[in-house]
């Protein structure tokens, strides 16, 4: 579905997505990369990935143009199997493939696939965040780590169809500006660990059949349905909410009005809800925390009821008069309360 266009006519649009310059920046970078055939991308390849392999003296770049994802996905997988055939250096300009997700296609778009001359297959990555000195925010290597880690796993479905199986290799080329310049500058980024990581997630996803079986008949996330139909249909299926949804999720803002109205404590993160334990509403919370509900031997209600006394006692610290002396003669001091 598109979930922008939901999220919209539920009265929740998203702010997801790049902004409209970032999205030109990128496109004339990537441009300059690959310009001439890609013969600056080859040699960063080359250099960084397959410094041992014949020089990319010229590279074969096959049209990949095709009718629809499903025929794209396809023309790609043939273009794989002819270059490997063929042998020598080989460039896909963003090729399509596909990765099955909890048992629907989800097709994919990396910036540009390279064939080496030994048969191997590597995933090239375009960023326009500077690489100064040398290196990069982490963070922002880290999330074009696990991008490009959904492509590999994608390209090990298409080589495991092809019989001998090509090798994929996870060592990518995350190519991005060099300092302050637009001279293309590469580096070789190690997705073994993210690969690993991605594989278990999708392993364990719940299938779609599985959750399709559970929903009423005839629910439908049409955007053009009645907002009170469409609503309750979003309703019939359990989401949760992270403050971590709002950068990778067009519903988050919806979800984060649901999550909020009935109280859960994952709208306050992840690592909050896991040190909750069973306690999953924040009402639940503070009356374990004032002694009105909860085990007290349970030890996340024993620190809630440890933490609740703490700012108890700091909140009277903070409102006892200067110049006032408590019961052992020490003088009121004005303490900040806790929140």
């Amino acid at each position: 579905m598109d979930k922008a266009a939901l999220a919209s006519a539920l009265g929740a649009p998203s702010g997801f997505g790049q902004s409209q310059f970032a999205l030109t920046r990128g496109n004339a970078f990537e441009a300059r990369v690959k310009a001439d055939g890609g013969a600056e991308l080859l040699r960063l390849a080359h250099s960084r990935l397959d410094p041992g392999a014949e020089p990319p003296a010229g590279a074969a770049v096959p049209d990949l143009s095709a009718l629809g994802p499903e025929g794209r996905a396809a023309r790609t997988a043939l273009a794989l199997r002819e270059a490997v055939e063929t042998g020598g250096w080989t460039l896909l300009d963003h090729p399509m493939l596909a990765l099955d997700v909890a048992g629907s296609l989800a097709f994919l778009e990396p910036d540009a696939v390279v064939v080496h001359p030994d048969g191997s297959w590597s995933v090239v990555e375009i960023k326009s965040f500077p690489l100064l000195d040398g290196s990069a925010d982490p963070a922002k290597v880290g999330a074009a780590a696990r991008q490009a880690a959904v492509y590999v796993l994608a390209l090990e479905e298409v080589a495991a169809r092809l019989d001998p199986a090509p090798r994929v290799r996870h060592r990518v080329l995350l190519v991005c500006p060099k300092d302050f310049s637009n001279l293309p500058a590469g580096s070789a980024v190690d997705v073994r660990k993210q690969r690993a990581v991605t594989a278990r997630q999708l392993a364990r996803l719940t299938r779609i059949e599985e959750i399709a079986d559970t929903l009423p008949e005839g629910t439908c996330f049409a955007p053009d349905r009645p907002p009170g139909e469409l609503a309750a249909a979003v309703e019939a299926v359990p989401a949760a909410y992270a403050p971590e949804c709002l950068s990778a999720c067009e519903l988050a803002f919806h979800c984060r009005e649901r999550t909020h109205a009935a109280g859960a404590v994952t709208g306050l993160g992840r690592p909050l809800r896991a040190e909750l334990g069973g306690l999953t509403a924040v009402g639940d919370v503070l009356a374990a925390a004032r002694g009105e509900t909860g085990d007290p031997d349970d030890p996340t209600v024993a620190a809630l009821r440890r933490a609740a006394a703490l700012r108890a006692e700091a909140l009277a610290h903070a409102q006892a008069p200067a110049g006032t002396e408590d019961a052992e003669g020490t003088e009121g001091t004005e303490v900040a309360p806790c929140r």
